[in-house]
């Protein structure tokens, strides 16, 4: 199937596209994520999961692949596609983890956003504590049901909306800011705004759990 995919960017034509993308070109920003979709594709294949088809972790992967150009910057060490590869995988993981029904675990990684310089938070950022040390005590500080318990009772609707659907929580699939927008009739920029103060208040009291 990757057969089918434009071939990817070679280092020259992925600067020039993300020179391009960074001035602004909305095109350029549709091809560097048209053109990586054979590494979101080749990802995607070493996942053999029942009751899930290769296109769908395709697609669930190519949103991976849209957080990647959308959070990706010049400062960055390593090349885009790189950068992308961990950003498909990640999310590939995210959704095969919520889509467990036993699942008690939030990860580590899941993104929950991003900082005033554009870059992404995770639960570790929020808890600011070594890896492995939260891991050791990751049931009794990141237990889903909590989670869910504090969207249930400190985000009003219309949060609990944006939240739901940017992060994939209860089985929804993670979306856009442009597709909640769409999807509740108001802009994006508001949408940034309403997620973003979810996110803060669900951080503050993360750190009582």
């Amino acid at each position: 199937m990757s057969d089918s995919f434009p071939k990817p960017l070679s280092e020259k034509e992925e600067e020039l596209y993300l020179t391009l993308y960074f001035a602004g070109d909305t095109e350029a920003k549709n091809i560097l994520i048209e053109r990586n979709l054979r590494l979101v594709a080749h990802i995607a294949k070493k996942y053999n999961v029942a009751n899930c088809t290769l296109d769908d972790l395709i697609s669930i992967g190519t949103i991976g692949l849209i957080k990647a150009v959308n959070t990706y910057s010049a400062a960055k060490s390593v090349r885009l596609a790189t950068y992308a590869s961990k950003c498909v995988e990640n999310e590939i993981l995210m959704f095969l983890r919520s889509s467990k029904k036993n699942k008690a675990e939030i990860s580590l990684n899941e993104p929950l956003g991003t900082d005033k310089d554009g870059n992404e938070i995770s639960f570790n950022d929020i808890l600011g504590t070594d890896p492995d040390a939260v891991l050791n005590d990751i049931s009794l500080k990141l237990q889903i049901k909590s989670l869910y318990t504090l969207i249930d009772k400190k985000l009003t609707d219309r949060e609990k909306k944006v939240v739901i659907n940017r992060y994939g929580l209860y089985g929804c699939i993670p979306k856009t800011q442009r597709e909640v927008a769409a999807d509740l009739g108001i802009s994006r920029s508001y949408v940034s705004r309403i997620e973003k103060k979810a996110l803060e208040k669900l951080s503050e009291d993360l750190h009582k759990l």
